[in-house]
């Protein structure tokens, strides 16, 4: 199916979403220790943020090892592609490849938002992109685009 397909499904149940939002931000030990919130859950999209942390920064102290961009674009990428199952909760999802593009740093909060392109019967591709923001404003620094197997 693809993100028209994904979009005519019916809306998550509020228990998968509450669900999913207490696995990440305080279950999984990396993504709860990046402090990572689940900010949008929706059937094909899903967006994620971590605010700024000196102890995520490069030696310079400013600015985000990128890493932690990679880490959230494939969270994002992989929770966006559990959002097309029927039942989000049962089955799992794999990442097969991540194609990761930096385009300038980050040293800012960090929000990912994650967009399903295709989820098929074994594999899904989803398209992701990070904005870093401060006081001076925003700008996007990383776009992606991960294929995932999908464990229905």
């Amino acid at each position: 199916m693809d993100e028209e397909d994904v979009a005519d499904m019916e809306p998550l149940p509020a228990e998968a979403v509450s669900l999913i939002e207490r696995r990440i931000e305080e279950e999984h030990g990396y993504l709860s220790w990046l402090n990572t919130s689940v900010d949008v859950v929706e059937r094909g999209r899903m967006v994620l943020s971590i605010p700024f942390d000196r102890k995520l920064t490069n030696a310079d102290g400013r600015t985000i090892h990128g890493g932690v961009a990679a880490t959230l674009i494939d969270t994002a990428g992989g929770l966006a592609q559990r959002t097309a199952f029927e039942d989000p909760l049962s089955g799992g999802v794999a990442t097969v490849n991540l194609n990761t593009n930096y385009l300038r740093p980050a040293n800012g909060d960090l929000e990912a938002e994650a967009t399903v392109v295709r989820s098929g019967g074994s594999i899904g591709v989803s398209e992701m992109s990070v904005t870093s923001t401060t006081e001076n404003g925003s700008s996007e620094v990383v776009v992606g685009q991960g294929s995932f197997r999908l464990f229905r």
